[in-house]
């Protein structure tokens, strides 16, 4: 399983609240980065993004940015009300959390110690390897019925040919009778006709690869 400390960026770029706009958004364009938690007597208390910063400031060409851009203070544009995760937390869980909340980092807490922070692309780089997406392989998506065994089942029938499976995922219960889940294989053959074949043969659906 991975954890939140094995994708987050441990060397995090931090500012404090009396920081202005101008210096926010310089780092974020040296460091190409778009979050910067925020730390006050190295506690978190908020974090701010380039578009808070931007939101906060005249558009470029306008006479008045400049000046914006030196009196605009982070605390008065960041966010207070800040999500985190905790080092041992799964990746899984880390990237629900941003999709329940619509948000596209955490700042990463340990005893109340930012220790690092996770964002959505180091979330999806976790799920790749997950998933094994990254390695020689195809994928199979077969409707399997959503009861006890039944992704055994079409295991098993793919190893008797010889194949590994490298990952597999269910999708979201489908209603019907029976109710079923399309079950996503990933496996370590380029070819997966003769599977496909196997498993039709035994009474599943493949969806993937498409068959005759």
């Amino acid at each position: 399983m991975l954890l939140v400390k094995d994708s987050m960026a441990r060397e995090v770029v931090t500012l404090s609240p009396g920081e202005t706009a101008g210096t926010a958004l310089g780092l974020c364009r040296e460091r190409r980065i778009r979050h910067l938690p925020v730390l006050e007597d190295g506690r978190l208390v908020g974090i701010v993004s380039d578009r808070d910063l931007r939101s906060a400031t005249p558009a470029f060409g306008d006479p008045a940015r400049a000046a914006a851009l030196a009196e605009v203070r982070v605390g008065s544009v960041m966010a207070r009300d800040v999500v985190t995760a905790g080092p041992d937390d799964p990746i899984d869980g880390a990237a629900n959390t941003m999709r329940e909340r619509g948000i596209n980092c955490l700042p990463v807490l340990e005893d109340d110690e930012l220790v690092g922070i996770v964002t959505s692309s180091d979330v999806m780089e976790s799920l790749v390897y997950m998933l094994g997406a990254h390695e020689p392989g195809s994928r199979m998506e077969v409707v399997v019925p959503d009861r006890p065994g039944t992704l055994a089942g079409v295991a098993g029938l793919i190893g008797e040919l010889g194949i590994n499976i490298v990952s597999v995922v269910t999708g979201p219960r489908r209603e019907g009778s029976p109710p079923s889940r399309v079950g996503v294989f990933r496996v370590d053959t380029i070819n997966p006709a003769g599977a496909a074949e196997v498993l039709e043969s035994a009474g599943y659906r493949v969806l993937w690869p498409p068959r005759p």
